[in-house]
């Protein structure tokens, strides 16, 4: 089940999180912004989304905002599954909820980054629908780039 997240669901969102990897730096950063959009300190307009298994509770989580001084343009910062849950086209079905959500919003369109190098996660969004629009040389550190995708969600 795809649905709002709710704020017993950061503990688990948050070990989301871990289990792909990110940095003790990164959890801090996801536990601030979490911990901001419930208690309304957020300037923009955000919205969380959680795959909820009913068995073993929150296993995905999809975070997008909105691009500043743009019109309608949103970017999509986080889109997570728990390893033990991925292969089992979850990622796609919580992109194409984030899509329909912004859709419903006036969203005009979606913009995800990455790693070059996750070629994995380049081919997800390829499959989805998303063009490579821009790559970002050496922009995370030394060799490695950041690679933008985007998808037109309403066409003005």
């Amino acid at each position: 089940m795809i649905r709002p997240t709710k704020p017993e669901d950061a503990v688990a969102l948050i070990e989301v999180a871990n289990t792909i990897g990110f940095q003790p730096h990164e959890i801090e950063a996801l536990r601030k912004m979490l911990a901001d959009y419930f208690g309304g300190n957020t300037d923009s307009d955000p919205f969380w989304i959680t795959d909820f298994d009913d068995k073993d509770g929150p296993v995905g989580v999809a975070y997008c905002e909105p691009e500043r001084m743009t019109e309608q343009t949103w970017n999509l910062q986080l889109i997570a599954i728990r390893p033990d849950h991925q292969g089992q086209g979850r990622g796609g079905k919580l992109l194409h909820y984030v899509e329909e959500t912004l859709k419903a919003r006036g969203g005009r369109m979606l913009l995800v980054e990455t790693l070059a190098s996750f070629e994995r996660t380049r081919k997800f969004y390829a499959k989805c629908g998303y063009e490579e629009e821009a790559r970002i040389r050496d922009f995370y550190t030394a060799g490695a780039d950041k690679i933008v995708f985007r998808k037109v969600l309403n066409a003005a």
